[in-house]
């Protein structure tokens, strides 16, 4: 048994011992080296929305960007040429963890490491990309979120037509180099059908193309254009939306950045929400989990925004119906 003189002892001692150990601790946490992880970009640069985002998750997660945390930022700008020797800068710097974005670059990353955890932000279908196993069971050294863009290819242009009633021929731009520009053709086609729609196909393979393209779309009497998602078009998006202007041809988009920046309209996911989402695979994987034991996540929530201000300049009537169900709406 202890006595009330040595339990007053030990109880001075663990007062004395306690705020030695927490100071400790908290000394250990600083100085401990930061986490590196490797950002690798086929569109934006680091400075833009998208990629602030990523930031602003890793900060919501605990992780102060210096202190805890240091980023190698690397861009393509949407020229994939240069994505191969981009990664390999990635794995030679040792980052701890690869964030993705644009399904090319995830293609790459695979190709680059097969034991650098590799977190997917903004890819489209991992499983038809051949990224992954399946969505539940991702395996090897890969996980994160799908952004399943092409199960939105019909919503698109049913939108387009909800819109624009009487429209009839659509033209639809398109990468041939890119594979997902390919599987998202088959969907249009079989989209089209129940709306009477007849498509007609301009391929875009690089930015001087994209002027000659809309006179390709104007020669086939297109009433309005589909813009199949890919970097060379979501760069040069403001370069797109001019012309479409200049042509007074309406075009739905994938990304709200498009109608931010004047196009008519645009369903599909927040990407900026998609980057900020996946520091939770980044925060779990520096703490310890496998990435093919995570699951792939799937996006819940699509948003549709309109652009009334390009629809006046169109000489377009956009349904009140169409109006009331927009998540956001530019006037």
């Amino acid at each position: 048994m202890i006595s009330g003189h040595s339990a007053f002892a030990l109880y001075a001692l663990a007062v004395c011992v306690a705020p030695l150990s927490l100071s400790n601790a908290a000394e250990l946490r600083q100085g401990a080296s930061p986490r590196h992880i490797g950002v690798l970009l086929s569109t934006s640069s680091p400075e833009e929305k998208m990629p602030q985002a990523l930031r602003q998750g890793l900060l919501e997660a605990g992780y102060v960007e210096g202190r805890d945390l240091i980023i190698e930022w690397r861009t393509a700008n949407g020229d994939y040429q240069r994505l191969p020797q981009l990664a390999s800068e990635l794995v030679q710097h040792k980052v701890e963890v690869l964030v993705i974005q644009g399904i090319w670059a995830a293609q790459v990353a695979k190709r680059a490491t097969s034991t650098i955890p590799i977190v997917l932000a903004v890819v489209s279908d991992p499983v038809a990309a051949d990224l992954v196993v399946s969505l539940d069971h991702p395996r090897g050294n890969i996980t994160g979120l799908s952004a399943m863009t092409e199960e939105l290819t019909a919503k698109r242009l049913q939108l387009l037509h909800e819109a624009m009633p009487k429209i009839t021929r659509v033209g639809v731009l398109w990468n041939p180099d890119s594979s997902y520009s390919v599987r998202v053709i088959e969907q249009l086609k079989r989209a089209a059908r129940p709306l009477s729609m007849e498509l007609k196909f301009v391929a875009v393979r690089t930015p001087d193309e994209i002027d000659s393209a809309f006179l390709a779309a104007r020669r086939a009497r297109a009433q309005g254009l589909y813009v199949i998602e890919d970097a060379l078009f979501f760069n040069r998006r403001v370069m797109l939306i001019e012309l479409a202007s200049k042509a007074r041809l309406p075009i739905v988009y994938s990304a709200k950045e498009f109608a931010e920046a004047g196009g008519l309209m645009s369903y599909g996911l927040n990407y900026s929400d998609l980057m900020r989402r996946s520091a939770t695979y980044v925060d779990r994987i520096l703490k310890g989990a496998r990435p093919g034991d995570l699951p792939i996540e799937q996006p819940t929530k699509f948003e549709l925004v309109v652009n009334l201000k390009a629809a006046n300049a169109l000489g377009i009537t956009i349904p009140e119906s169409l109006l009331l169900r927009a998540d956001e709406v530019i006037r």
